[in-house]
């Protein structure tokens, strides 16, 4: 089974809309072990709308934390400490490809002492690395490049989501990790945009793979 997580240069970039394309583009079952924070409703909640009657499944998440912070910080209000050994007795076992996705970005505090990073190294997990365009982005993006490979985590390469500037090409070459694709801008995000985007970027998605 192969296992592919997605991690952002930040929060809010747009790594829920980009693991459900991804998570259609591969046929795979999506995973958010540690979600911070459900007033409005969960990733996975959101995620399995779009995906209902596609064959992947939800799983649930391990830690579901109420507040909508760092999970270290989210899990300490609620009396409790996020556990890598915890997380990874849950991961689902099947036959099928199982899409990932972190809370924010590589360094996001887990627990006092590990990061999502460690939690990528721990799964044996390819990275797919989700960057969204707006000024600041390429030092964002850049800075995460360097933490993978400071961490030697096997890095498939980028997702880029929304419009800003052009300077997708200068981070794929200062990072030297490939573009998969670019997900357009839309305020309308439903199950034909997703369809019509995993569709636009299977093939190159399997190619790296």
């Amino acid at each position: 089974m192969e296992r592919i997580f997605v991690t952002g240069i930040g929060t809010g970039i747009g790594k829920t809309i980009v693991s459900a394309i991804l998570t259609r583009a591969l046929d795979a079952d999506y995973w958010k072990p540690v979600q911070a924070g459900f007033a409005d409703g969960t990733d996975s909640e959101w995620v399995a709308q779009w995906l209902k009657d596609t064959g992947s499944v939800v799983h649930p998440e391990v830690y579901r934390l109420a507040k909508p912070a760092s999970p270290h910080i989210a899990a300490r209000e609620e009396g409790i400490t996020i556990d890598i050994k915890n997380i990874i007795k849950h991961i689902p076992i099947n036959n099928r490809t199982l899409l990932i996705e972190g809370a924010g970005g590589l360094l996001v505090p887990l627990n006092n002492s590990a990061f999502v990073a460690d939690l990528i190294k721990a799964i044996g997990a390819k990275v797919i690395l989700v960057s969204r365009n707006y000024l600041g982005s390429i030092n964002h993006s850049l800075l995460t490049a360097r933490v993978c490979r400071e961490m030697q985590l096997p890095v498939i390469g980028w997702v880029f989501n929304d419009q800003y500037l052009d300077y997708e090409e200068e981070i794929v070459q200062w990072s030297n990790f490939p573009r998969i694709a670019s997900i357009p801008y839309s305020e309308n995000i439903n199950g034909t945009f997703i369809n019509t985007q995993a569709a636009a970027i299977r093939a190159q998605l399997k190619e790296l793979l």
